[in-house]
């Protein structure tokens, strides 16, 4: 893909083709794009930053695409009948999807390192590409969130990073199966589990995946990622594990409400503490993926010790927007049962209540990790806390609604959890705001939806009213 190439990204506004549109445009190709939330107006700074890079916007109603010298990048959640598609026929526009582009990005780079995984990949890529970006690397990165190291006032989306090294870091999507297209030098496998796909299907697709690296890191914590680890030679392997024997091991967990340290061993040296400005035993876990890529690429174990201590995290994930009235409000990405187990065990290592607002990010997931995503939260919420589900992000399209939020909750009052069904999304935030008191916590999860960091801070301006 040369720079003097002209792209047209239809959806741009999206968590993995912004990041992509952004590594095109800084690469110094022509760029373009239209998306649906740019025509009702959702997120308006998230536009306004693409502009500033030069990217121009078009309505999502064909006008943008006017010449078969474009080539038309979608996602897979775009349908054929959205205009822009419809005017990509008619004028004989080259059509890609984004992993393929994408894929084809990745795999001419000299050494690429793709991070995969059920949950974590994002954190995992940004701490990787901190970690290289620190010790003069100069890597390219394409993440799904935005990076807080990298983030600047003028620059406040900042999912990908342009380098001028040969290292090109990327998370790796296996929700639509387009992992199959990446063959990276360095693969990362945090963990293996259900969200889109059967766990039958994800074998098959993380299992290709390790096997065409040169190297697989791999957290052999994760039972099914052990067990993918076990096919693969030794030499071609390194595994990582808290609390377990791995070629990295961590131990010796200390954890704060927004932080936590722990020893490093590898091999039998002496360990080395590790500090993370990140919280939780799931960090720990990144933190040991992330360490273990790097160091398979030849970077120096107390190099990487002293740069990810430097990492900043990532918008959304154990995001805290602020404090009022004693109420703490953290914004976070948590859409599956992993992650949600993760954040609110993080959150329940110290005291105070926790008031829950879930929107599920769409009904076909609901669908597919209906029965793990209630065990998950069933376990996890204890008295005093408060779950409210809204009904799913719907962004338009042709959507099956076999299993609604109502149906989580029902399941999870027949398990005795203290969780209410309101499918209005500002009336379930009302009703949390209401329900707060000193000591409490308000965390807002979900996935797929970027105004939910807008309704975050919407929530705790409306403490520091009541306050």
């Amino acid at each position: 893909m040369g720079s003097s190439k002209s792209y047209f990204f239809v959806g741009i506004g999206g968590s993995g083709m912004m990041p992509l549109a952004m590594i095109l445009a800084g690469q110094g190709a022509t760029v373009a794009g239209s998306d649906r939330s740019l025509d009702q107006g959702r997120v308006p700074a998230k536009f306004a930053a693409l502009e500033a890079l030069g990217i121009a916007l078009h309505p999502q109603d064909g006008s943008g695409i006017t010449s078969p010298g474009q080539i038309v990048v979608a996602s897979a959640a775009i349908e054929a009948t959205v205009p822009d598609m419809v005017a990509a026929e008619r004028v004989g526009a080259q059509r890609l999807s984004r992993a393929e582009l994408l894929s084809d990005l990745f795999n001419k780079a000299r050494l690429s390192i793709g991070v995969a995984g059920t949950s974590g990949k994002s954190t995992v890529t940004g701490m990787i590409g901190w970690m290289l970006h620190s010790l003069d690397r100069e890597p390219t990165v394409m993440n799904g969130a935005v990076m807080k190291n990298f983030a600047r006032p003028e620059a406040p989306f900042a999912s990908a990073l342009v380098g001028e090294g040969d290292v090109f870091v990327s998370e790796v999507d296996e929700s639509d199966g387009s992992i199959a297209l990446y063959r990276p030098t360095i693969a990362v496998l945090n963990n293996v589990s259900l969200d889109h796909k059967s766990l039958e299907e994800l074998r098959v697709l993380f299992g290709d995946f390790i096997g065409r690296a040169d190297t697989a890191v791999i957290n052999i914590a994760d039972a099914e990622a052990a067990a993918l680890a076990e096919a693969l030679p030794v030499e071609r392997r390194m595994t990582v594990a808290i609390d377990s024997a791995a070629d990295l091991t961590a131990s010796n967990l200390v954890e704060a409400p927004f932080a936590v340290t722990f020893d490093l061993s590898e091999g039998g040296a002496v360990p080395v503490r590790v500090a993370l400005h990140v919280p939780g035993r799931h960090n720990v876990a990144n933190a040991l993926a992330a360490i273990g890529a790097v160091r398979a690429i030849g970077i120096p174990l107390a190099d990487a010790v002293e740069a990810i201590a430097g990492f900043k995290g990532l918008k959304r994930r154990f995001d805290l927007v602020g404090e009022a009235g004693g109420v703490a409000v953290i914004d976070d990405f948590g859409h599956n049962p992993d992650k949600i187990a993760a954040t609110l065990d993080t959150l329940h290592a110290f005291p105070g209540r926790l008031l829950i607002l879930f929107q599920p990010h769409g009904y076909g997931p609901l669908k597919v990790m209906r029965a793990p995503l209630v065990d998950s939260l069933a376990d996890r919420l204890r008295d005093g806390d408060l779950l409210v589900l809204p009904d799913p992000v719907y962004q338009g399209g042709t959507v099956a609604r076999e299993v609604t939020s109502a149906d989580i909750v029902a399941d999870l009052i027949a398990r005795g959890g203290p969780v209410r069904y309101i499918a209005d999304r500002a009336e379930a935030a009302a009703a949390l705001v209401a329900a707060a008191r000193p000591g409490d916590r308000i965390v807002v999860m979900g996935a797929r939806d970027d105004t939910l960091s807008l309704l975050a801070a919407e929530m705790l301006a409306g403490l520091a009213t009541r306050a």
